[in-house]
């Protein structure tokens, strides 16, 4: 469908063009007619590699060109349908649609460029000075359709930043493109002044020429190939994974296709180093790398290495248990695999522990799904390493003790409050204890009990940033301190990714203020892209604020707050979770909620 469009296109310049077409040359014109056309058979043969990847170049354009300026542009277009033809005869294994709009678009950049000559006055035969400004503004316009042609129809293909695109192609290809624009006002002159002779001596330049390109351009992939690589393990370096990711997640989203990622972290890698040196270690690294990247041909997803001694595995289109059951199967190939000095090893092997996060909707941000991944890999670590783990799956509730640590080491960033609003405080106690509940509720696992409460217990941290007069005004706020007031969940997410322990919690943080019908901020998430865990603290936070007690303030009771929170489903929140938060509250959960006294 695409390509159809530059097909369309080209038709009909072609058709509308080649009407004008003049068959009567003189012999002598005919002969160099037939040269033009084998010496554009015969750079066809010459193409090199030009960027993006795939997008092959050679100098015919410049015999097309030169056609255009000594014979015009319907004699440039016939010869371009004759060398079109041989070459889809003799590169028949090329769909004919790509032929197709090949010369579909080499019809518009010869249309578009004798159109300009001819408005801005070219005279056809010897190149005259004064009519220098028509050859410019062709050979402008032929480079101009060129290019936006190849960004558009490679745009269309992977949906790439098209802007990026063409700052790509005029970066790593003006070079090329002058050169073939210049080759052609050169062999313009060469036909008229030496005729046959002339087109041989531009054909020798033209291949010398195409062949230093090649090699140009060989070692141009070879360097671009050395940036994206780790020299020591072969597989993609963390700078590769990182804009792959991104590109894999958009797709994700888009499509709604699914996408996983495992961390892998080589069990007690440093006691091997410690014990055979750093030459040996290089090895083993080597030895692992290597297998990740057999792998990872053959299941057709992408090995990176993360740093040190840790690696990802991108795998589009896998789902988390079926990532699980490929890291598996990688996981005891690895721990079969013989390697000199892994018998010192707990596990008397070389082995290798993964945590494995899958993309949801409500993932926005590529570093949500690495944190993921890298609580899952932390979590197989405790569990004896050599193993493998989903994110979010049931670990022992040793947990909860490590919940009660973060807790005090929360509450004593929370304790800055009572100097500035001991309300945010109290509200952020109150906020958690309902989570705690909830939580229960909801049948939460480990993992997603503790982001919850934690999350319920800091996502007003970013009211720190208010200034105290504007946190404290009675009176109505203006909007600019309205805006501010807004920016606490930008602040608080900002405070939270600065500690390795809280990260995780941004999400609860940033977007406790969407609403689930797409018009809360900061960015406007609607219904399920909104993590549901978030959803639900929306309205544990909603309910508190309406029935907190504040000097100088309405409070509303518990039951205008609950039909208050009725009257808001589906438009601030998600219906299901009011019901279940209005059922625990009315205590028919089988749990008492705090500070709630329903009359």
């Amino acid at each position: 469908m695409n390509a159809l469009l530059f097909c369309i296109l080209g038709t009909f310049l072609f058709l509308f063009n080649i009407s004008h077409l003049s068959l009567h040359y003189a012999a002598d014109q005919w002969e160099l007619l037939g040269s033009m056309f084998a010496a554009s058979l015969i750079l066809y043969f010459y193409t090199f590699q030009i960027p993006p990847e795939g997008s092959k170049q050679s100098m015919d354009s410049a015999v097309y060109l030169a056609c255009l300026f000594i014979f015009g542009m319907s004699a440039a277009l016939a010869l371009l349908l004759l060398s079109s033809l041989i070459f889809a005869a003799c590169e028949r294994k090329v769909s004919w649609w790509k032929h197709l709009t090949n010369f579909s678009i080499y019809t518009i950049m010869i249309s578009g460029a004798g159109a300009v000559f001819q408005g801005l006055g070219g005279q056809l035969g010897q190149l005259q000075n004064v009519h220098l400004p028509s050859y410019v503004g062709a050979l402008i316009v032929y480079f101009t359709l060129n290019v936006l042609c190849i960004a558009i129809y490679y745009y269309m293909i992977d949906r790439s930043d098209i802007y990026r695109m063409l700052k790509g192609l005029l970066q790593e290809s003006i070079l090329v493109y002058f050169c073939i624009l210049i080759l052609s006002l050169v062999l313009t002159i060469l036909i008229v002044n030496n005729g046959i002779t002339g087109l041989v001596l531009f054909l020798g330049i033209s291949i010398f020429l195409s062949h230093l390109f090649k090699k140009l351009f060989e070692m141009y992939l070879q360097l671009q190939e050395r940036a994206i690589r780790d020299q020591r393990t072969g597989l993609y370096n963390h700078s590769y994974f990182e804009n792959l990711l991104e590109k894999e997640i958009k797709f994700a989203r888009s499509e709604g296709a699914p996408l996983s990622l495992a961390m892998i972290d080589i069990d007690d890698f440093k006691r091997y180093n410690d014990h055979f040196g750093h030459l040996q270690g290089d090895k083993l690294l080597g030895l692992l790398g290597s297998i990740l990247k057999e792998t990872a041909a053959q299941a057709g997803i992408t090995a990176s290495r993360y740093g040190g001694e840790e690696f990802t595995l991108l795998m589009p289109g896998y789902n988390e248990h079926e990532a699980l059951l490929l890291v598996n199967a990688l996981r005891k190939k690895v721990n079969d695999t013989p390697f000199e000095g892994v018998e010192v090893l707990p596990h008397a092997c070389l082995s290798f522990s993964a945590g494995i996060s899958s993309y949801h909707i409500d993932i926005h941000d590529k570093s949500q799904l690495v944190l993921q991944a890298d609580q899952a890999l932390y979590d197989a670590k405790k569990q004896g390493k050599n193993i493998a783990y989903i994110y979010g799956s049931s670990v022992p509730m040793e947990q909860e003790l490590e919940i009660a640590q973060d807790v005090r080491d929360i509450e004593q960033l929370l304790k800055l409050f009572l100097y500035k609003d001991i309300n945010t405080f109290k509200h952020s106690k109150r906020v958690f204890r309902y989570a705690m509940d909830i939580s229960l509720l909801l049948k939460l696992d480990g993992p997603a009990r503790r982001q919850f409460v934690l999350g319920a217990l800091i996502h007003d941290i970013g009211k720190l940033e208010i200034p105290w007069e504007v946190l404290n005004k009675k009176e109505a706020l203006t909007p600019e301190e309205w805006q501010a007031v807004k920016k606490h969940v930008n602040w608080g997410k900002e405070m939270a990714m600065t500690n390795d322990k809280f990260k995780e919690l941004s999400p609860y943080i940033e977007l406790h203020h969407e609403r689930f019908d797409g018009t809360g901020y900061p960015h406007g998430y609607k219904g399920p892209e909104i993590p549901m865990l978030c959803r639900m603290l929306t309205v544990i936070d909603s309910f508190d604020a309406m029935t907190s007690e504040r000097p100088y303030q309405a409070t509303k009771s518990f039951q205008e707050a609950i039909q208050e929170l009725r009257l808001c489903s589906g438009t601030q929140f998600d219906p299901e979770l009011v019901e279940l938060f209005i059922r625990y509250i009315e205590g028919e959960s089988g749990l008492v909620p705090p500070y709630v006294t329903l009359e």
